[in-house]
């Protein structure tokens, strides 16, 4: 190896050491974080290990400090204040919008490291060229960061309500998606021999248009999935760069982002009943999707007041209680609780069951009920609870549409179709939440539940429902 180079790439014991300890703590907040009981301490060894390694990186690299010192306060004050004005209902899109951000700066590093390899230690004094290793991780980083960042733009809008949650389906979008993968491969090949900024700059471009194409044809419901992935994508970009800054911590974190945002889409992935490679070829989201769409039905159905659910809830043996992004949009998580303490106290067993897609990411309604307190005891997945509602007397949906309906389970037309749901409509009453009958959900479609004999609408913003409802059963 050339002299130039091993000096960039050594690294002194008690660096390599430091960047060791934070990749143990980086694991384990990840095992932390596979608990809602253990997630605060799993937090912590997290932002632990991270100061850690940003420190040592700081030391390692001592030249620009106060440059580097004005970045860190800028973004960090973005970030804090971010983060205290941001409603938990807008978390999703709030991480679709970090993970455009990692993306982007991988491919900034990506740039950088392209028009000044020297800096980067990775030019060849002999050839006066780019290592060609480095050009292999240089290539694959700028891709996958630029696919990141402009599918989790997409995200965003999706999530934010900036575009419309069906999928967008172009004509023969599988085979452009292939081809322009293809051609991307192909230029990151050709990279090796020839390091033109014209390659660069095209597998690039290419990069971010693949990006857009792979999840505008993805719909509302399968949204979750989508921020899932697009971690996983965002983990690989920045280990991806940790090779061309040659460091360990970046690395090991990527890979660890990486690794467990792919396993969690896969786990997503089965219980949606949905194919893994399709949703990295952004394939689902449903050719059908068109077919199965549409307004609510003008069909009979019933209205009941909170008085009503609160007398039949007060008689049932267990209640059920599906919260669902209508919860989350009303901020109607604590009223929940309360109530669910008030039926406790008169003698009802409560339950809460979470569906793994509610919400617009990953443990959205785990999330809220424990903001909210709500024993962890109470909450039962999908898979867990799903066989108890033919037992249970009152099935109460909160804000939760798609992963209640039963046409994922009988029409073939439908987008949602193949999705488990929650059989809420096998309980001896559902009582059911929406603002009103007009609207459809996320995916689109009208829910049968909504007109079933055993079900009771309660057509009201949830919060306000729910607060009346506890008044009800207090007297």
């Amino acid at each position: 190896m050339a002299p130039a180079v091993a000096e960039h790439l050594s690294v002194p014991s008690w660096a390599g050491l430091a960047y060791l300890i934070s990749g143990v703590l980086f694991i384990l907040a990840l095992r932390g974080l596979s608990s809602p009981t253990s997630s605060r301490r799993g937090n912590r060894f997290g932002m632990i290990g991270m100061l850690i390694a940003v420190v040592t990186t700081l030391i390692l690299h001592g030249t620009g400090l106060i440059e580097i010192a004005i970045a860190i306060a800028i973004g960090g004050a973005i970030g804090f204040v971010t983060a205290k004005r941001i409603a938990m209902t807008d978390m999703p899109q709030l991480v679709a919008a970090f993970h455009s951000l990692v993306g982007m700066a991988a491919v900034l590093v990506a740039v950088a490291a392209y028009l000044n390899p020297a800096a980067f230690g990775i030019l060849d004094p002999a050839t006066g060229e780019i290592l060609r290793v480095s050009r292999i991780e240089m290539g694959l980083g700028v891709a996958i960061g630029a696919i990141t960042f402009s599918g989790s733009v997409i995200a965003f809008l999706k999530l934010n309500g900036n575009m419309g949650g069906k999928p967008i389906m172009l004509p023969g979008r599988h085979v452009i998606n292939i081809g322009l993968l293809a051609a991307i491969l192909g230029l990151v090949a050709y990279f090796l021999t020839d390091q033109s900024p014209t390659v660069f700059f095209v597998i690039t471009a290419l990069s971010f248009v693949i990006g857009f194409l792979l999840i505008i044809p993805i719909g509302g419901a399968d949204m979750p999935v989508v921020v899932s992935m697009l971690n996983s994508y965002s983990g690989w970009a920045a280990a991806a760069m940790g090779f061309t800054l040659h460091n360990s911590a970046m690395i090991i974190t990527g890979a660890l982002v990486g690794s467990s945002g792919a396993i969690l889409s896969y786990i997503m992935c089965k219980a949606m009943n949905r194919s893994f490679i399709s949703v990295i070829a952004g394939g689902f989201g449903g050719d059908t999707a068109s077919a199965g769409g549409g307004s609510a039905v003008d069909r009979p159905w019933k209205r009941g007041s909170a008085e009503d659910a609160a007398f039949l809830m007060k008689q049932a043996e267990q209640v059920i209680i599906v919260p669902g992004y209508g919860m989350a949009v009303a901020q109607a998580q604590h009223a929940l609780r309360e109530m669910g303490d008030l039926l406790k106290k008169e003698g009802v067993k409560v339950k809460y069951a979470i569906h793994p897609v509610a919400g617009r990411m990953p443990g959205h309604m785990n999330v809220l009920l424990a903001e909210a307190n709500v024993p962890y005891d109470e909450v039962f997945e999908l898979e867990d609870i799903n066989g108890e509602f033919a037992q249970t007397d009152v099935a109460f949906v909160i804000g939760a549409n798609d992963v209640t309906n039963p046409a994922a389970k009988t029409d073939k037309t439908s987008p949602i179709y193949g999705m488990p749901v929650l059989d809420v409509e096998k309980a001896k009453t559902v009582l059911f939440i929406k603002r009103s009958m007009g609207g459809v959900g996320y995916a689109g479609v009208d829910n049968d539940v909504f007109y079933m004999d055993n079900t009771m609408m309660l057509l009201a913003d949830a919060k306000k429902m729910v607060d009346d409802i506890v008044k009800a059963i207090a007297h």
